[in-house]
């Protein structure tokens, strides 16, 4: 089973592997209510006790889903955390107090549930998040008893920042792996050092690190990986970490050399985040129960040596890092 961690100093509890479900919402193509709840049950057999969703992933059909199968299949040990903020009312229309309230509500009801144990602002604007008043609001929020928990997913070391030392939040969601290695510098140790539990999403660099693909990989057109590969509806390194695909794929095969004998390229991909102690869990995609199984396996690995971080470390900093894209 997946071991459990602590999500900073919210009292809430982990599973150290989680589950991202974006992917249950149909965006990356139709998934059908049945293979969902086939999904939701594989997580809950593997122990991957923490799920991650948004208002926006299939405009709330995932957050019904688990609604749904979570009154059916209730779970002590479960934690469900939504994000809000990326919605045409607010993201493209302004936030106000009142739209930022809707949006929650809305969650509340999708996800059957009077109270929400974690909202996370959606990669919001970041003057936005400097303006400040969103995070009074969500302040407010929680003494209402809307939501037990707020914080904020980010894309950039100057977002983690600004959130860690000018804001209340209880969690970070950050981009890092193999292939964007900086949020380590700055960004884990002052979340650790302040009680704040961090979320890493594309751990795989959207699969990347799977280390299965190939030059010629084709996706279906509502794939992020086909329509925003080069940033073109939204932050670039949300799409295989900011790195030309066909870069990416010269990269990996660069690295397959150092991954460890008796691991693949994922469980190195995956056991190479859980050794960092700031990171409370690690949500991965995953359409099937296998790939469930496979990515929970990763919480019994043995940490990685010395010798293979500094190692990682260098292939990042001499061979990676002057191709990604975008602000990092």
């Amino acid at each position: 089973m997946v071991k459990q961690r602590s999500l900073g100093k919210s009292g809430l509890m982990t599973s150290e592997i989680g589950l991202g479900c974006w992917q249950l919402g149909g965006d990356w193509g139709p998934v059908s209510a049945d293979r969902g709840r086939t999904i939701l049950s594989a997580a809950d057999a593997a122990g991957v006790t923490f799920w991650d969703t948004a208002d926006v992933y299939g405009g709330g059909v995932s957050e019904q889903l688990i609604g749904d199968y979570a009154q059916a299949h209730p779970n002590a040990d479960r934690v469900i955390v939504t994000k809000a903020g990326r919605t045409d009312e607010l993201y493209g229309q302004g936030y106000t107090q009142d739209k930022l309230r809707a949006a929650i509500d809305a969650s509340r009801r999708r996800l059957q549930v009077d109270t929400l144990a974690m909202v996370q602002l959606h990669c919001i604007p970041f003057a936005e998040l400097q303006r400040g008043e969103i995070f009074r609001w969500l302040e407010g929020f929680k003494q209402e008893g809307l939501i037990a928990h707020y914080g904020a997913s980010v894309e950039t070391i100057e977002e983690a920042l600004f959130c860690l030392n000018e804001t209340g939040v209880a969690s970070l969601q950050l981009i890092f792996n193999l292939l964007r290695q900086d949020m380590a510098e700055q960004v884990l140790p002052l979340a650790q050092a302040k009680g704040v539990g961090v979320i890493v999403r594309l751990g795989l660099a959207s699969g990347l690190l799977a280390g299965k693909m190939t030059k010629d990989q084709r996706f279906t057109p509502q794939d992020h990986r086909t329509f925003n590969r080069d940033g073109a509806a939204f932050h670039v390194g949300e799409t295989f970490s900011g790195l030309p695909f066909e870069q990416a794929i010269d990269l990996i095969e660069q690295l397959r050399p150092m991954v460890p004998a008796g691991l693949n390229m994922a469980q190195l991909a995956l056991r190479w985040l859980l050794d960092h102690a700031a990171v409370s869990s690690v949500i991965t995609g995953a359409s099937s129960a296998e790939q469930i199984q496979r990515n929970a396996e990763a919480s019994q690995l043995a940490p990685l040596s010395a010798d293979t971080h500094k190692a990682l470390a260098d292939f990042y900093r001499l061979h990676v890092r002057a191709h990604i894209r975008g602000v990092i």
